[in-house]
C-alpha cells in the first residue's frame, strides 16, 4: 500500500496539483491518466521519492519495497542483462556484492565469517537462490533469448534494452511497482506477456500509458490527473472515458434547463415588476431567480483536436501495384521480393517485428528511396500524403511561425485567417499560432504534420508511427478521424486498439515473405494457429 497524504506540488507559477489524497491499495492497478504537461510523470517521481513535494507527504507499510521502470536506457552499459535485472531488487543486490567480497577476501577472519553467515540467511529470505533464474524467467517472457543474458547491455539494441529494464522493474515481486509507458517500444508478444503479468501481480500498480488498450486489459481504477486534482475512479479506461463524458453531457444540459428557466424568469420579471396586478407574482419570480444557481462545470486541461481528412476525389479501382520490391541498406537485405496489391477502401496496418522494412517500404511508396529491384504504381486517380516516423527535417527553418510554417503547404489562395482557424482547430489558437516552429514539442509537431496532412485533401494516406508524442486526447481524434476517412490508408502503430479500430486488412513483413490477411487486429492476435505460422517465418 502507498499513503498520498496533502501533496501538493508547483513548478514556477504552474500548479500540477494541489491536496492530493489518496491511497492506493494492494490487488489493484491504477492508470494514471491526464493530458500532456498535467503531471503524471512527475507524480510518480513524487510517489518513488526522486522528486519532493512542496507539502504534504508519501508514505509506504513498514517494509514494504517500490520499484520503477527507468527511463535512462544507458545506466547501466557496463554491466551484464541479467545482473542488471537483479539490480532491480536493490536491498538483493548489495547483499550479493557484500557476500561476494567476503568470500574473495585472501584473509578471511572469523568475524567475516559471522558477517558471511548473517548474509547467507538474509539472502535465503529474500528468494537469493532463485535470483537468477526468475530473472532469466523475466526476460524470456518479454522476448530477450538466453543468449543473450550474458551479454553486456551495451551489446543490445534499444528496444531490447527496454525490455531489460521493465525485467528489473518486476523483478522480486515489489510491493509497489511504477511504470511510466512500459509498452514503448515493446512488440505484441511482449505487450501480450506484460498484460498477463500485470494482470496476475497480487501488489500495488500504478501506470502510465497512451495505449488504451494496454490501459484496459490491466487497469482496475483509473486516477485522473485534473483540475490541479488527482480523482480515483473505479474501472478500466474505456469505463471511466464513457462516464466521463456522460457526466460532462448531463451537467451541461442541466445547465441548459436552469439557463432556460432564468431567461422566463428574467423575461416575467421585467414585463410585470412595474404592474400593480402582477407584482407579487413578479416579487416570487424574482425569488425564484435568485435561488437559482448554474453548476460549476470546471475546465478541464484536456483538449481534444479536431481530426478529419476530406479526399479531394474518390478513388478509382486501380490504387497500389507493388512488384517483386527488394531493398539492401548498410549490407542488410531489408525488403526481398516485396508483392501486393492495395485495392479500393483498404486500410491496412503494416504489423510485426521488423520496424525498419515497414518505414523502408513507405519510404519507397512515398518516392523518398528508390528501390534496389521492382516497382510500385499508383493509380492515376490516387494522390498521397505521407506521415514520417521522423519528422525533423520539416522543421529545419525554425525562423517560420507556425501560421507561415503551414502557409507552405496550403493553397496559394488561402488567407491568414483560414489558415489560424485551422491551426485553431490543432490546438494552436490566438499567440499559440505564431510560435516559432523550433520551440515546438514533439506532440506539437504531430499535430502540425497531422494539420499538413489534412490540407492536401489526398485520398491515400500512409503514416509511420502517428500516434508517436500524442497525449490520450489526440490520439483518440486522430483514431475518429482515420476510422471516418472515406480514403485508402497504409499504415504501422505500437497503438493495439488503434490498429484494430482502423485496419481491415493486415499486413506482416517477414524474412520468409508476408503474410497478408483481411482481418481484424484482434483477430489476427487470437488466431494461435496463424500466430505459430508467422513465428516459423522468424525462425
Amino acid at each position: 500500500m502507498i499513503n498520498v497524504s496533502n501533496v501538493s506540488l508547483r513548478f514556477g507559477d504552474k500548479k500540477l496539483f494541489e491536496d492530493v489524497n489518496i491511497k492506493f491499495n494492494p490487488g489493484n492497478c491504477y492508470g494514471l491518466i491526464g493530458a500532456n504537461g498535467a503531471g503524471k510523470s512527475t507524480f510518480l517521481k513524487v510517489l518513488s521519492g526522486e522528486v519532493e513535494p512542496q507539502s504534504g507527504h508519501v508514505s509506504l507499510a513498514p517494509g514494504e519495497r517500490l520499484a520503477m521502470l527507468k527511463q535512462d536506457h544507458f545506466e547501466y552499459e557496463e554491466f551484464e542483462v541479467l545482473q542488471t535485472v537483479v539490480m532491480g531488487h536493490e536491498r538483493l543486490y548489495k547483499i550479493m556484492e557484500e557476500k561476494d567480497a567476503i568470500y574473495m577476501k585472501p584473509d578471511f577472519s572469523e568475524e567475516d565469517g559471522m558477517r558471511a553467515a548473517e548474509l547467507e540467511g538474509e539472502f535465503g529470505e529474500l528468494n537469493g537462490w532463485e535470483a537468477e533464474s526468475d530473472a532469466a524467467v523475466l526476460l524470456k517472457g518479454l522476448g530477450i533469448s538466453e543468449d543473450l543474458h550474458t551479454k553486456k547491455m551495451a551489446d543490445l539494441t534499444g528496444s531490447e534494452k527496454v525490455k531489460v529494464l521493465l525485467a528489473q522493474a518486476l523483478f522480486g515481486n515489489p510491493d509497489i511497482l511504477l511504470l511510466d509507458e512500459p509498452t514503448n517500444h515493446l512488440d505484441i508478444q511482449a505487450i501480450q506477456w506484460l498484460e498477463e503479468f500485470l494482470i496476475n501481480f497480487e501488489n500495488t500498480v500504478i501506470v502510465v500509458s497512451h495505449d488504451r488498450h494496454f490501459l484496459n486489459k490491466v487497469c482496475t481504477h483509473i486516477a485522473d490527473v485534473d483540475y490541479g486534482k488527482i480523482e480515483v475512479y473505479v474501472g478500466n479506461y474505456d469505463f471511466w472515458y464513457e462516464s466521463s463524458q456522460l457526466a460532462l453531457k448531463m451537467a451541461q444540459e442541466a445547465n441548459k434547463k436552469k439557463e432556460e428557466k432564468i431567461k422566463e424568469l428574467q423575461n416575467f420579471v421585467a414585463r410585470f415588476s412595474a404592474n400593480a396586478s402582477k407584482s407579487k407574482q413578479a416579487t416570487s419570480r424574482k425569488k425564484m431567480l435568485d435561488n437559482i444557481t448554474l453548476d460549476d462545470i470546471k475546465p478541464s486541461s484536456r483538449r481534444y483536436p479536431y481530426v478529419a481528412f476530406t479526399p479531394g476525389r474518390e478513388i478509382g479501382n486501380d490504387l497500389l501495384r507493388v512488384e517483386g520490391i527488394s531493398k539492401t541498406i548498410d549490407g542488410e537485405k531489408v525488403l526481398d521480393n516485396i508483392s501486393f496489391t492495395m485495392n479500393k477502401d483498404d486500410k491496412i496496418a503494416l504489423v510485426g517485428k521488423n520496424e525498419f522494412a515497414k518505414t523502408t517500404l513507405l519510404r519507397i511508396l512515398t518516392g523518398e528511396i528508390e528501390p534496389d529491384e521492382g516497382t510500385y504504381k499508383w493509380g492515376v486517380t490516387t494522390s498521397q500524403s505521407y506521415f514520417p516516423k521522423d519528422n525533423s527535417e520539416y522543421f529545419e527553418n525554425g525562423d517560420l511561425n507556425l501560421v507561415d510554417w503551414l502557409r507552405q503547404y496550403s493553397p496559394e489562395d488561402q488567407t491568414e485567417t483560414f489558415l489560424r482557424g485551422f491551426l485553431g482547430r490543432m490546438l494552436f489558437s490566438g499567440e499559440e499560432a505564431l510560435k516559432k516552429s523550433n520551440v515546438l514539442s514533439g506532440g506539437e509537431k504531430v499535430r502540425c504534420m497531422l494539420s499538413k496532412m489534412m490540407l492536401s485533401n489526398a485520398n491515400v494516406l500512409l503514416l509511420d508511427e502517428p500516434t508517436n508524442h500524442l497525449d490520450l486526447e489526440s490520439i483518440t481524434s486522430l483514431n475518429n478521424g482515420l476510422v471516418n476517412f472515406k480514403g485508402s490508408i497504409l499504415f504501422t502503430s505500437h497503438d493495439h486498439q488503434f490498429v484494430h479500430s482502423i485496419a481491415n486488412r493486415l499486413i506482416e513483413i517477414t524474412p520468409k515473405g508476408l503474410v497478408d490477411k483481411e482481418m481484424s487486429y484482434d483477430e489476427y492476435v487470437a488466431d494461435k494457429k496463424l500466430q505459430k505460422e508467422v513465428e516459423a517465418m522468424y525462425a
